[in-house]
């Protein structure tokens, strides 16, 4: 037992502090291969680990690849300018309008595509109004904390959501049924307390022609185009899938293939047939800004380039140009350590529960369970909570799910702890800043913003976000779910 915690400690250790730039996966993966060395974990138990995350792992893989393509299409960027035009000059509309947009990018592309895409485009929206350091720390601090408490509403939204998901048999729409509702108060929670909190820093009025026209954001129209069709096939996909027993990594990977092709202007004899059939393309290069006009993230700063494309000859202008995005780029950028982090660090988990230590977790949430629906939820979500700030959520997901597997519960009552288990693991790591991998990265892309957050300061702005909107969020799933039924 002692070996297992031991082997546990030193790979979460590694994990988190990553010496000289030790990629999460190698440190993980090696954690397991100690374990197998010494006895903890079978080998016997490896395809039932992989069974567990292949299909949480290689869905999130490919929800961000989307993310990732969209992005440097200048969706997001598209979508920012568009929201801080709606606030019509109202730092208070911003903030919320804000906020609300990365729930929705969290809802859609996952905790960690929200945090890493919104917090560069706020950044530059901040700097552009030219907004204080006050100001902008509220700003900042509201993108990544949304990114965690809205990723709560579908099962592709959270890493963990899938893995709880996966394990229990709950499927995308009854997942969804219970949960949107849940993640929308969650989301309600979230603004009222960050505007609360950072009721001081909310700016005031700010001048709109300051900032650039949604449509110079746009760095590859056609990608851009088919991002909304790729997103409604995705979001109906899920549901569809869900019905016949696909799973959901199946939709998300064809997805992201078919935006990829996309993108890279794949296959090219059928690229050149479209072309050469639609007199808008040479709009295409006209919305397309060139090279020098593209600030270092790859999204437009000045205006369209192409005032002259209209002069080209029409074979010219009808032939394919080389895509803007650079597909192999972004697909090699992919987090793929974390199919490496998931097995491995989950087969020195599956070790906790060979040395019996998930056992005591169950006892512990079946006493919780002998006090109704209540405490049920806010006894599982804050005791799942408090071991992600502390040790990571990922890993506390399996362990979660073992022990609420070992507590020997059924019907409702494994479902509200599988729901809550779900909650405590998406919001609790807000309360530090190794509760999640998300949040690690998020600080590392402030520090090269030269935006220094102190893991003390963080802490003292985590926890007070964090625990009420916990709170009220299981307690919306106490009684959302028992009056749904199991």
């Amino acid at each position: 037992m002692l070996l297992a915690v031991l082997i546990f400690l030193v790979t979460l250790v590694l994990v988190v502090w990553q010496p000289r730039g030790l990629g999460i996966g190698w440190s993980a993966l090696g954690g397991a291969v100690v374990a197998l060395l010494v006895g903890v974990v079978d080998l016997s138990d490896v395809p039932t680990v992989w069974d567990i995350v292949w299909n949480a792992t290689l869905t999130f893989v490919a929800v961000l690849i989307i993310c990732s393509i969209l992005d440097e299409a200048g969706f997001f960027d598209w979508a920012a300018l568009h929201v801080a035009r709606w606030a019509r000059g109202s730092g208070s509309a911003l903030f919320n309008l804000i906020v609300v947009l990365g729930a929705a990018v969290a809802a859609l592309f996952a905790n960690d595509g929200a945090a890493l895409v919104m917090t560069p485009i706020v950044f530059q929206m901040i700097v552009a109004l030219r907004f204080s350091p006050k100001v902008a720390f509220g700003l900042v601090i509201a993108t990544g904390f949304i990114a965690d408490t809205a990723s709560l509403p579908f099962v592709v939204s959270n890493l963990v959501n899938i893995v709880i998901a996966d394990y229990f048999g709950i499927g995308f729409a009854r997942y969804a049924l219970v949960m949107v509702p849940v993640a929308i108060v969650s989301l309600l929670a979230s603004l009222a307390v960050l505007r609360l909190f950072f009721r001081r820093s909310i700016p005031g009025r700010y001048d709109v022609t300051a900032l650039r026209r949604p449509a110079d954001a746009v760095v590859d129209p056609v990608t851009f185009r088919a991002g909304f069709a790729v997103l409604g096939v995705l979001l109906v996909g899920y549901f569809t899938a869900d019905a016949i027993g696909v799973p959901v990594a199946a939709v998300a990977g064809l997805c992201a293939l078919a935006l990829a092709l996309i993108a890279a202007r794949r296959p090219r004899r059928l690229v050149q047939w479209v072309s050469a059939r639609r007199p808008a393309a040479r709009e295409i290069a006209h919305l397309t800004p060139s090279a020098p006009e593209r600030s270092v993230a790859g999204r437009g700063t000045g205006p369209a380039a192409g005032a002259g494309e209209s002069r080209r000859p029409a074979a010219e202008a009808h032939a394919p140009a080389a895509p803007p995005i650079a597909v192999g780029s972004v697909i090699r950028s992919a987090p793929w350590q974390v199919v490496l982090f998931s097995v491995g660090m989950y087969l020195v988990v599956y070790g906790l529960q060979n040395a019996g230590l998930t056992d005591h977790l169950g006892s512990l949430l079946s006493a919780l369970a002998a006090h109704g629906d209540v405490v049920t939820a806010t006894g599982t979500g804050f005791l799942v909570a408090g071991m992600s700030a502390v040790m990571n959520n990922m890993p506390t997901t399996l362990i979660a799910a073992l022990g609420i597997d070992a507590a020997g519960v059924g019907g409702l009552t494994e479902q509200m702890m599988a729901y809550a288990a779900v909650i405590g693991a998406d919001l609790g790591p807000k309360i530090t800043p190794i509760g999640s991998l998300a949040t690690l990265l998020w600080l590392a892309v402030l520090d090269r913003r030269h935006m220094h957050i102190g893991w003390g300061t963080y802490f003292k702005v985590g926890i007070v976000l964090t625990v009420p909107v916990l709170a009220v969020t299981l307690l919306a799933l106490a009684g959302w779910l028992t009056l749904l039924g199991p």
